[in-house]
């Protein structure tokens, strides 16, 4: 032990990055995004973080949706739903909607695509749509959370 107290915590200990992006760590939370205290967090090779970032950065086009492994996100998920068990059912299953919008998307890019004739959307537009949508389910339910509850808690 040494007299001159506790030792200063290291830079790295610091700073910790909630996520990094192709390596780099992120720091910084975006300030339009929530994410909730008990996200599921995905390993991947261009991305280790929580899926709600990887979904934010795929629809701001900061990560391509071809570099994302879905069976990976896939087996991190069935991980997460067996650690939850039944204590957050409703928040898994935003998790399985959001993977499946993912492996819909990367299925269709991979695809060949039709002629130029049809005119079929973006499929990265639907998953803005679609993330757009649960934001906005999101933000209802983190309001609803901070009502005051009665013989709640």
């Amino acid at each position: 032990m040494s007299d001159q107290g506790p030792e200063p915590p290291h830079a790295s200990q610091a700073e910790m990055p909630f996520a990094l992006v192709r390596g780099e760590p992120l720091t910084e939370l975006p300030s339009d995004l929530y994410i909730p205290p008990d996200a599921l967090e995905v390993i991947l090779e261009a991305f280790e973080g929580p899926l709600d970032l990887l979904l934010y950065l795929i629809r701001r086009q900061n990560l391509d949706i071809l570099d994302i492994p879905i069976v990976d996100i896939t087996r991190q998920y069935m991980d997460y739903i067996a650690l939850m068990n039944d204590l957050r059912l409703e928040l898994a299953a935003e998790y399985l909607a959001m993977a499946s919008v993912l492996a819909e998307i990367k299925s269709r890019m991979l695809l060949p695509r039709p002629s130029v004739d049809d005119e079929e959307a973006d499929p990265r537009a639907e998953l803005a749509r679609r993330l757009q949508e649960y934001e906005r389910y999101r933000q209802a339910a983190e309001e609803l959370d901070g009502l005051p509850r009665v013989d709640r808690d």
